[in-house]
């Protein structure tokens, strides 16, 4: 609480101030609202800290704050984005009310049950600082006097003859002026000519990786390390295929509300094939050989931080539409991978996995060989579809060809399982009929 004889010191202080400088009117009275009114908020504020993410993720980068202090937030909306080295967690207002304070920079590591931010609750937000009074209620009457400094006076001749305003600053005198100006000026033409630039752009921009990034390489670098890898190539004449999904994906597209694509065929030919040849769909535990009799589908979705392999489970026991469906709500979620409470994309979508299925071919890729995503044993990857000739019966015909590649661990399977188990998902998809009558 200021007292009387601090603000008429204020006031002398400003009263005597050089004239020449720029000043700025601060209402003390104000200035006793802002303070009362922030210490009303964080004595009824709440601090968030950062959540539980995953058993295996303990911390994380502050990727970005949607909020400022200052703005209001309602119960559930995004306050701060955390990126980790598997998923984007989303940090959600656990209650209506008003950013008080951010206790992390962007791009800080934050551990789980780190203080976050502060948020005072309230309908909307905490209310705004009340509007300027004639009086204070938090200060004796005694002491509400008017706190506005004053603008300095013009100073009159007798406080130039007392001393009490320093005299103003001389102003340059005309001859000075003319003076200055009179100076030769310098020859600009005599000045060596400015150096030559470099033809092209040699610049450099530097990103830093961000989590899921660094992940990625890691594990890719390990399954290269770990796995004994080994490719096998084959080619597949997509004519029955194309024609079934031409004739039938207005049918199925009306009636289930689903776009039949051909990863379903792929997945449903790879369920099958994978029941037929079990160490293509086993893992490798320590000394152990650990044979699921499972089937769940790790699918590859590329987004703009990488790839994520969310899992379709238990596809064995899937047909096209529903494996179709299960894709398709997978890769909405994909699309903006958070951890949140409003369906998207969470770790439990893709942990696990027996076997992974790659589509290169959306891209255009016409040859690859992926790379095994540990603990599996084996990985398809799918390419673009180009019309080549090919023999039929003794004839030269064009026909739809994809080629197809399967990566497999040479620890767990022999050449012969790995060829076998491609040429099964070949003859499943050249005639899809087989996998009518291939029941699990």
């Amino acid at each position: 609480m200021l007292s009387k004889r601090v603000i008429a010191a204020a006031r002398s202080r400003a009263f005597f101030a050089s004239r020449g400088a720029q000043y700025t009117a601060v209402s003390l009275s104000q200035g006793w609202k802002v303070a009362n009114y922030i210490r009303r908020a964080q004595l009824h504020s709440k601090t968030v800290k950062v959540p539980q993410m995953a058993e295996s993720i303990s911390e994380g980068t502050l990727r970005s704050w949607s909020k400022q202090v200052g703005d209001t937030v309602e119960v559930d909306e995004e306050v701060a984005t955390i990126e980790t080295d598997k998923i984007d967690v989303s940090v959600n207002a656990p209650t209506a009310g008003k950013i008080v304070e951010l206790l992390a920079k962007e791009e800080d590591t934050v551990s789980v049950g780190q203080d976050l931010f502060i948020i005072a609750p309230g309908e909307g937000g905490a209310s705004a600082a009340p509007e300027e009074q004639k009086t204070d209620p938090e200060e004796p009457k005694d002491q509400q006097l008017d706190k506005t400094i004053p603008e300095p006076r013009a100073p009159s001749a007798a406080d130039k003859q007392s001393g009490g305003i320093p005299p103003e600053a001389p102003k340059e005198s005309k001859k000075e002026v003319k003076k200055q100006d009179s100076k030769p000026k310098e020859d600009k033409s005599k000045a060596p000519p400015p150096a030559p630039k470099a033809p092209g752009n040699r610049g450099e921009t530097r990103v830093k990786m961000n989590r899921m990034r660094l992940r990625i390489a890691e594990r890719l670098k390990e399954s290269q390390n770990a796995a004994a890898s080994l490719t096998t190539f084959n080619e597949i004449d997509m004519s029955s295929l194309m024609e079934m999904r031409k004739k039938y994906k207005d049918e199925v597209l009306k009636q289930h509300d689903v776009k039949l694509g051909f990863m379903s065929a792929f997945a449903r030919a790879c369920a099958l094939a994978l029941k037929e040849i079990p160490a293509a769909n086993a893992s490798i535990e320590g000394d152990e050989i650990v044979y699921h009799d499972f089937v769940d589908l790790s699918v590859a979705v590329a987004t703009p931080k990488g790839l994520v392999t969310p899992v379709v489970r238990n596809a064995e026991g899937m047909g096209f539409v529903e494996i179709e469906k299960e894709i398709a709500a997978l890769g909405n979620k994909a699309s903006t991978i958070y951890i949140a409470r409003d369906g998207k994309l969470t770790l439990e979508d893709m942990a696990g996995g027996t076997f992974t299925i790659s589509n290169g071919g959306v891209f255009g890729s016409l040859y690859g060989t992926p790379i095994i995503n540990l603990p599996q044993s084996a990985v398809l990857g799918m390419h673009a579809i180009k019309d080549k000739p090919v023999v039929v019966n003794g004839q030269i015909v064009i026909r739809p060809i994809m080629v197809v590649a399967l990566t497999y661990d040479h620890r767990l399977l022999d050449g012969r399982e790995a060829v076998t188990f491609l040429v099964k998902v070949r003859d499943y998809i050249e005639d899809p009929r087989k996998m009518l009558l291939a029941l699990s």
